[in-house]
């Protein structure tokens, strides 16, 4: 008895650490899903007052906003297409550890952008864009390279992929498409044995009745084919019966 609440004891302890473990875990996915949520609809509000900012206040001001769009474009562009295409490559990993190390370079970039957006000066503005232009002109150049790198690889596998195919479909083809050598083949073999086996046949009906010569002086006749042995085929119209020669009633003209 003390066995068997010792063991009912230890299972309702296992479902309670379960059911606890379970829970941490789905409130910890429902968490980064907020979380993902929420950064999304930052970006998306900021995107939104940037481009805003880049129509209605021109100057320094509309400058620094374009730059921040520049670069945050051009940053999303890259990392998603890195994103997916290492899921079916792993040979991006290695550009991902650059991208992610070309990110922090971005983000400093945006960081020093958005300080200079509250900066009083605008002439401490003006004279620190040339260097912003710079740095952002690296950055987006070296992200670009990763992204249309990455394209460029998987529509290359993509290709290779294709053409590997359609050889293979065409080699299939082929192979579908043997059986149309095998019918003429036989009605070829057929022909030869029927003209091979005609000569013995009319020897065998001349001995029997009158002849007129030797067998091998005379030339074999030429017989027509039987349309009930020679193969028909679907696009083929069907022969046309011939009228009977004999009318109606003419069969009583013949001697019994």
């Amino acid at each position: 008895m003390e066995v068997a609440v010792a063991i009912f004891g230890l299972l309702f302890v296992l479902f309670v650490v379960a059911g606890v473990f379970l829970t941490v875990r789905a409130v910890q996915a429902a968490k980064r899903g907020v979380d993902r949520k929420v950064a999304q609809a930052r970006r998306t509000v900021e995107d939104t007052t940037l481009r805003a900012r880049q129509f209605t206040q021109p100057g320094v001001v509309g400058e620094l906003a374009q730059l921040r769009l520049s670069l945050r474009t051009s940053m999303r562009a890259t990392q998603e297409v890195l994103r997916t295409g290492s899921c079916d490559d792993a040979s991006l990993d290695e550009a991902v550890r650059l991208f992610e190390r070309l990110s922090a370079h971005g983000r400093e970039l945006d960081d020093d952008l958005r300080r200079l957006e509250s900066e009083p000066s605008k002439a401490s503005i003006a004279d620190r864009l040339p260097e912003l232009r710079e740095r952002l002109a690296r950055i987006t150049h070296s992200a670009e390279s990763l992204r249309w790198a990455a394209r460029d690889r998987a529509r290359k596998f993509a290709e290779d992929d294709l053409a590997a195919l359609s050889d293979q479909i065409d080699v299939e083809a082929g192979a579908l498409r043997h059986w149309t050598d095998a019918p003429v083949g036989r009605e070829h073999e057929r022909e030869q044995t029927g003209a091979a086996g005609e000569p013995g046949a009319g020897s065998g009906a001349g001995g029997k009745g009158h002849s007129r010569g030797p067998v091998e002086d005379e030339a074999p006749a030429i017989t027509a084919q039987d349309p009930h042995t020679r193969p028909t085929y679907p696009w083929e119209k069907s022969p046309r019966r011939e009228p009977s020669r004999w009318g109606k009633g003419g069969g009583g003209g013949i001697a019994g």
